[in-house]
């Protein structure tokens, strides 16, 4: 985290001219994608899971934006627990708020807070061909989480890849926390 804070320092002191939007001008972009999710502090695997949404964009400066959108965020992770296949769903309606810092034309690297509010928390389990669910207890409602991330921008088409780092625990009785590898693929509308 300390060595991307640095490289994101050391980029926004070289920073010219590069905005792909007038200042002052407002944009949205519709976006869908990919999520490789997990929880810290424990040995689960990747869920893969979709996320969609939109975000909107103010154009500050040149060179700089800030963002704030909402998406849907399919999130958690899998287990094999004694020989069962459990798959702990936990969906998001994220709040993505960003500053965005154009490094290049085109190009902006993304840094800013994300509010999450839980919609499901469930743990699905499948042996011999037989599927259970049952609702996760105790699940905290409010997600907080850092996304840090880089977008490349062409024809209005953006392309994002974004890493969510959880800061709370997912529940009061766990230490874990949610972690994202976020990929999209959105197109902006001036508005």
């Amino acid at each position: 985290m300390k060595k991307l804070f640095l490289m994101a320092v050391m980029a926004l002191a070289t920073v010219s001219s590069f905005a792909q939007h007038a200042v002052g001008t407002f944009t949205i972009q519709p976006k869908v994608g990919l999520n490789l999710a997990n929880v810290t502090d424990g040995d689960g695997d990747i869920r893969v899971g979709a996320v969609a949404g939109a975000e909107f964009e103010y154009q500050i400066s040149d060179i700089f934006s800030l963002s704030a959108g909402a998406l849907y965020s399919m999130q958690g992770c899998k287990n094999n627990i004694e020989g069962v296949d459990v798959t702990t769903k936990l969906d998001y309606v994220n709040v993505p708020i960003l500053a965005n810092v154009y490094v290049t034309k085109g190009l902006a690297v993304k840094l800013g807070i994300q509010p999450g509010f839980n919609v499901t928390h469930k743990a699905s389990a499948e042996k011999g061909g037989t599927k259970v669910s049952t609702d996760i207890p105790d699940v905290n409602s409010v997600d907080f989480s850092i996304p840090v991330g880089l977008s490349y921008e062409i024809n209005n088409f953006v392309i994002d890849a974004r890493y969510n780092l959880g800061v709370n625990k997912i529940a009061d009785d766990a230490d874990s926390k949610n972690s994202v590898f976020q990929f999209t693929l959105g197109y902006k509308f001036a508005l």
